[in-house]
């Protein structure tokens, strides 16, 4: 397996209204896509065009969201994940786990139409690590 580029950061926010107004008056961000829901995985999502990466904001879709945890900690919202491109999901899951690391759960689709898969933070020096498979666009 081998580290890809940097596809975006995860913020979490409790409003994805409030936080796109504050990226465009506080940085002048104008590339701002429209936001939508990812039922399965208990987000809405809307992603903010920096030059060289994106910014996911990520808002709870319910209570039972993972980002409805971290919200509770951490009312105001901050950093969820980074997020890197890797070739091959699966091999990148067999060579973490074969490596000791804890993968949690199987890949499944993320808001790019592409697998990706969460490393443990425990095992990435406290920071909760996204790998997507690489999008076609960008191969």
């Amino acid at each position: 397996m081998t580290l890809g580029r940097l596809n975006h950061v995860g913020i979490a926010t409790p409003s994805i209204d409030a936080s796109i107004a504050t990226y465009r008056t506080l940085l002048g961000a104008s590339a701002i896509g429209v936001p939508f829901d990812l039922p399965a995985q208990g987000v809405r999502v809307c992603f903010i065009d920096a030059p060289n990466t994106q910014v996911e904001l990520i808002q709870p879709y319910d209570d039972a969201s993972p980002i409805a945890g971290f919200l509770r900690k951490n009312p105001a919202g901050g950093q969820h994940h980074l997020c890197f491109e890797v070739a091959d999901i699966h091999a990148a899951v067999a060579a973490l786990t074969a490596k000791g690391a804890t993968v949690l759960g199987q890949p499944r689709i993320g808001a790019h139409g592409t697998p990706i898969v969460f490393v443990h933070p425990r095992d990435m020096g406290g920071v909760l690590v996204e790998l997507m498979e690489t999008p076609k666009e960008h191969g």
